[in-house]
Order: structure tokens, then sequence, then C-alpha cells
């Protein structure tokens, strides 16, 4: 034991043990607190979002009263902005109470704190300090953007942009899928439309994407994130296989996380997996709130014609990707879309176009190459008539 003024009195830790270690604890920062290597101070660890926890005195003493406070600095997630690690904290049961199943966390950088839940998901999107804002408001977004979002996959084109025009957040491109009616249609016939293009159906994609990925996920602490994993179509795929150390699925859409994790929870391959751990993350894959080079595999199936910033999202990817590690896409070519790129009369972007239009092979290949992968270290192939798969290594 080491010994301080607070401790070192034989007599009170031989009488008042408990007394003793209060004392100590109640002039004790409350905090584990992170070194310049983003390690926590020596302690007592526990694993958590497959990282170590430290305890500090406070902690332990916690514990002993019968709460199971954990504190952790966490090896992939980062604040979206800054890209610090994120401190992760999951609140414990005080005085003897059985710890729930169904844990909250708080997630907190320097300066901004985050929220999530293990029945949900880790929202890295929106701050506690906005949701509050929100709560007080009793709206979580103003009542238009509500109203817009929901009727979405009934507007044709042409309006769309008319109503990004009075509508503060609505983004034609984006919230397409922010729709209920979408999350509940994406596995129940409108993935099964792909087909069409030339996609080979999610199981041959996803041998497609494993055996890709396999040389990148050969060592330890392996992992894989799925990103616009819409229902966990993938998601349950890679973490259901048992062989990555974490599987981290993001999506931009509230009700397809909510989706993903109902399909999750009643998926009986999921609820005793032995080494993947399964993380489900709000984000914006324009600023993809993970560290640099921690990523060993990077999936987005049938998605990027879905994000309104491409080349902010290729350098995000690129920057998460530790070296040697690999990148598996799949998206569109144009021509799938003629009819739909025909009824919005030429409009462009992301406020008037309903999804990126890619003209060819070489747009998408410039593309990747403007976010840093380099130029032998791309494959493109088309499957069908309008299949792209892309495949990059860092």
């Amino acid at each position: 034991m080491h010994h301080n003024k607070f401790t070192s009195t034989r007599l009170t830790m031989k009488i008042y043990p408990s007394a003793a270690l209060l004392l100590a604890v109640l002039v004790t920062p409350s905090r584990a607190f992170l070194t310049p290597t983003g390690k926590a101070v020596s302690g007592t660890s526990t694993r958590l979002f497959s990282t170590t926890i430290e305890q500090d005195p406070k902690v332990a003493l916690l514990e002993l009263l019968g709460r199971t406070d954990k504190i952790a600095s966490d090896k992939v997630l980062a604040d979206p902005i800054t890209k610090e690690a994120l401190v992760v904290e999951v609140p414990g049961t005080l005085l003897g109470g059985v710890p729930s199943p169904r844990r909250k966390y708080s997630l907190k950088s320097s300066t901004d704190a985050y929220s999530g839940s293990s029945d949900t998901f880790l929202d890295l999107l929106v701050t506690k300090d906005d949701n509050t804002s929100d709560e007080s408001n009793g709206t979580s977004q103003p009542l238009l953007d509500q109203v817009v979002k929901s009727l979405t996959p009934w507007i044709p084109p042409p309006i769309r942009s008319l109503l990004s025009r009075t509508s503060s957040s609505y983004v034609p491109m984006r919230d397409l899928f922010t729709s209920p009616a979408v999350s509940f249609a994406y596995e129940r016939g409108w993935r099964q439309g792909f087909a069409a293009a030339g996609f080979p159906g999610p199981d041959v994609e996803y041998e497609m994407a494993r055996e890709y990925f396999a040389p990148a996920t050969a060592d330890k602490d392996v992992v894989v994130v799925d990103m616009s994993c819409a229902t966990g179509l993938f998601t349950r795929r890679f973490a259901g296989a048992d062989e990555y150390d974490r599987v981290v699925a993001c999506d931009y859409s509230e009700s397809m996380l909510t989706e993903a994790r109902r399909r999750i929870e009643s998926d009986d391959k999921l609820k005793n997996l032995k080494t993947t751990q399964l993380d489900l993350v709000r984000c914006d894959v324009g600023e993809i709130p993970m560290q640099n080079a921690t990523v060993n595999a990077f999936h987005a199936g049938a998605a990027m014609h879905c994000w309104p910033d491409l080349q902010a999202a290729v350098k995000e990817i690129y920057r998460v990707l530790k070296p040697g590690g690999r990148y598996f896409a799949s998206t569109f070519l144009s021509t799938y879309f003629g009819t739909l790129q025909a009824s919005e009369g030429g409009a462009t972007g992301p406020s008037s176009q309903a999804f990126q239009y890619f003209e060819s092979v070489d747009q998408l290949r410039k593309l990747l190459e403007g976010g840093g992968f380099e130029h032998d270290k791309i494959h493109i192939e088309v499957l069908g008539t309008a299949c792209v798969v892309i495949r990059c290594e860092k």
C-alpha cells in the first residue's frame, strides 16, 4: 500500500478501514485522467469498448459500496471535430443494487459531451447540450423538418429542392434515409431491388468484402467499420462471424440505427459473441468520430451515392484507416438513376439531387485519389449494368 498523510496512521486503518478509505477518497480527484499518449493512469483494469479502464480510489470506493461506475479512454472513438479520444463513463448502481443490462453511456472530450445507451446507439452527431436544448423546447427538431423528413419517400424529386429552401436542415440526398418508412422497407424489398443494377446479393457481397479484408484483419485488436450500415444488413454478418475484436456500425439516420438494433437483438447468433464487441454509432461520414489510423477494415455497402460531401468522406476514411488498412465499397453508376436524374431537371447539389450520380469509373477513381488513396492501390470493377465495387488499400 502506498502511504500518505491520509492513510499512514496504522491505528486508523486497523480500527476504521472504511472510514480511512472514505477520507482518502474524498480528497482524491474523482476522475481518471489521460496521459499525453491517450492512456489513463495505472489502476485496476476492466474491459469496456475494447479498451482499458483505469480506476482511481473514488471509483474503488463506489465499487465497495455497490456502485460500478466505469471510466475509460476509448481506443477508437473520438470527438468528431477535434478527433480527441473520447472518455467513456458508464454509470453503475449504488448501495447494493443490481446493475441493469441496459446501460447509458456518457462520452466526453475536452470540448463536448455525447451520450448513448446499450439498447439504442451512441450518438456522436448531437452533443448533450444540443439534446438538452431540444428537449427543453419540447422537440428534437423543428416541426417542419419532422414533417418533411417523414414524407420524403413520397415527395417528387423536383419538389424536394423547393422544400430544402424552406427547411433549414433538410437535405434530400441525406434525409431520404432518416424516414422510418424507408428504414422499415429497407430489408423488406428495397435492398432486394438492387439486383437489377447487378448487385450480387448481401451474402455474396459480404464474402467479397471479408475476403478482401483478410490481409488487413490478421492482427490483434482488429476493428471493422460498417459505414452507412442502414438496418445492419452487413453489420450482422461481420459481427456474426465473431472473428473481429470490434465491429462499429455507423449511420446518420436514427431510424435506421433503431431498426438495426431491433434486428440485432432478435438475432440469436449475436447474443453470445465470444470475440466481437458490437457498437452502433450515429455520426456523419464527413466527420467520422474516430481517431487517426485506428481502423483495419472499412465497409460501405451501397452507400457512397448517398453522401452529400464525398470528398470530405473519402478523406476521413483514409484518415481513420491504419497503414495497410482496406476500404471496400459498392455503389451505383448514374445509368441506374437515369429516370430519376432526368426528373430533377438538371439540378445539382445535395439540396437538389436525390443521389450522387457517378458517370464513370474514372470519376470515382479521381475522387478516391483526391482522398489520399494511391492510384495503383485502387481497384474498381463494374458488375452487371450499374453496380460498382471499389477496393482500396492505404
